[in-house]
């Protein structure tokens, strides 16, 4: 090794040893979430609110399809037609709400278990 080698590796050394020091205080984006104004909350709980309010638009447009079929139905005014498609309404409104209340409630036993299996984490 020439003398001019060793001085360059001595010299890129000295550049870089206090480099090196510093990166032990570095932030690697671990605090990325609170430095831009974005919440600390833990992804399950962030997960299970999305689903909750998933499900719970998923209920009020259920609701609305009974409110339709409903509606439909008093303003029939005889009409046997009409009033087969509102009960067909009613009845589709009614046994979709029943799968979202279903799904609701797996979906909060899912996350509740997980959440209590993973406590010590």
């Amino acid at each position: 090794m020439t003398k001019k080698t060793l001085g360059k590796i001595v010299a890129l050394a000295m550049w870089a040893l206090p480099a090196m020091a510093l990166a032990q205080g570095l932030n690697l984006g671990i605090d990325y979430g609170t430095l831009t104004g974005l919440g600390t909350r833990d992804v399950r709980a962030t997960i299970a609110s999305i689903i909750n309010v998933a499900l719970g638009l998923l209920g009020i447009v259920a609701v609305v399809i009974i409110l339709a079929g409903g509606f439909r139905w008093m303003t029939a005014g005889g009409n046997e037609e009409n009033v087969e498609k509102a009960k067909k309404l009613i009845i589709a409104g009614v046994i979709g709400l029943a799968i979202i209340l279903s799904a609701y409630a797996i979906a909060r036993f899912v996350v509740t278990s997980l959440q209590t299996a993973t406590v010590g984490t």
